[in-house]
């Protein structure tokens, strides 16, 4: 597949069936490593306007499907702070199991999936803002982000401590 980066967000909220939030805060500088990096409002324009199939999972994890955009399930938006998300939960355990643990605020955040297009990501210094990006995913997370209340992600620098950035991603991921 492809070299598919995570972020972390921590803002969601459950009501009903549902769950809400966002998924990204645009232009909220986090820093990974050795560099800042940030999102730009118009980073998920294509994206959304593609139509592409957008998958709700858990932890990341395929076999943990919540929602999709393809069955309206899950619908995305841009807004002034971020992409937000609404999902239906379906009436199965694994949903169950997410809307009880949002209810009582035991869920780590939000994450999401994507890669970087050619010519979607400038670099200025150490800061990276990235203003194209081919989603894929957003998850429910259900423990901690790797980088406190920030984001966690398999980086495509190349560079000595972007290598061991994504070494700390793949154990981490290993542990979910």
């Amino acid at each position: 597949m492809h070299n598919i980066e995570h972020r972390f967000a921590t803002e969601w909220r459950a009501s009903g069936r549902k769950l809400s939030g966002y998924a990204v805060r645009f232009g909220v500088e986090t820093r990974i490593g050795n560099f800042v990096e940030k999102v730009s409002r118009c980073a998920f324009d294509a994206t959304l306007a593609s139509g592409r199939d957008v998958l709700a999972l858990v932890d990341h994890d395929q076999k943990s499907l919540l929602a999709r955009t393809k069955s309206g399930s899950l619908r995305l938006r841009t807004d002034e702070n971020g992409l937000a998300f609404d999902l239906d939960l379906a009436d199965t355990s694994l949903s169950r199991d997410v809307l009880a643990l949002a209810e009582r605020g035991d869920l780590g955040g939000m994450s999401f999936g994507f890669t970087v297009p050619s010519g979607g990501e400038v670099w200025q210094g150490n800061v990276r803002e990235l203003r194209a990006i081919t989603l894929y995913e957003i998850s429910v997370i259900h423990s901690w982000p790797a980088y406190e209340g920030t984001s966690i992600a398999a980086r495509n620098r190349a560079d000595d401590d972007g290598r061991r950035q994504l070494a700390i991603m793949r154990r981490y991921l290993e542990t979910l």
